[in-house]
C-alpha cells in the first residue's frame, strides 16, 4: 500500500487517463458492491487519516443547510454569522456554501486536526465516499479520478478494484 503523498499525486496524475477509463468501465458494468465495499473498508481500516488530511488540504469542502445549522450551533453563532464568517462569497454566488480554506487548507484544520471534529459537515464524515454516501458506488466513481490523485486510501482503493475485475491491458487499448 502506498501512503507518501508525494508519490500518490505522481502516480494519481500519471493514472488519471487509465482511471477514467477504469471509472467507465465500472458504469457499464454490472459488480456486486459488496466485495469492492469490503477492499475500500480494509484499506481505510488499515489508513490513518490524520496522519495525512490532505483532503482538508486540498479539497473543497460544501455544506448541506444541515452543516450549517449543525457547526453554528456549534461555534456559538446564528446560521447567518458563520455563512458570512466561515463560507466562501464567490461560493455562495453560485448557489453552493462552501468553507472558507487558509494557506493550509480548510479554515477547520489545525495541523492535522479537525477542530470541529465531533460536528464536522456529512460530505467530510462520508469522505472518501468509497464506502459511504450518496448513490451507488458506479454513480460517485466520477469523483474517484481526481481523489486519486491526493487521498491514499481512493488510490489504493482503485488499483485493488482493477485487480479485482481484472481491468487492465486489454481495458487501455493495449493488446
Amino acid at each position: 500500500m502506498i501512503t507518501d503523498l508525494v508519490q500518490i499525486q505522481r502516480l494519481g496524475e500519471k493514472k488519471v487517463p487509465e482511471n477514467e477509463k477504469f471509472r467507465r468501465h465500472m458504469k457499464v458494468h454490472d459488480f456486486p458492491e459488496r466485495r469492492f465495499r469490503k477492499v475500500a473498508e480494509d484499506i481505510e481500516d488499515k489508513t490513518d487519516c490524520r496522519a495525512c488530511a490532505n483532503c482538508c488540504r486540498v479539497a473543497e469542502t460544501n455544506l448541506s443547510k444541515r452543516d450549517v445549522e449543525r457547526l453554528s450551533k456549534y461555534l456559538g453563532l446564528k446560521p447567518k454569522q458563520f455563512i458570512l464568517q466561515y463560507t466562501t462569497d464567490s461560493a455562495q454566488e453560485e448557489g453552493e456554501t462552501i468553507l472558507r480554506r487558509n494557506e493550509n487548507g480548510c479554515i477547520f484544520l489545525e495541523g492535522n486536526d479537525c477542530s470541529v471534529y465531533q460536528v464536522r459537515p456529512d460530505t467530510c464524515q462520508d469522505f472518501p465516499h468509497l464506502v459511504r454516501g450518496a448513490g451507488s458506488l458506479q454513480s460517485r466513481m466520477w469523483q474517484m479520478v481526481d481523489r486519486a490523485t491526493y487521498c491514499p486510501i481512493v488510490y489504493n482503493t482503485l488499483e485493488e478494484w482493477k485487480q479485482i475485475v481484472g481491468f487492465g491491458k486489454k481495458q487501455m487499448g493495449q493488446g
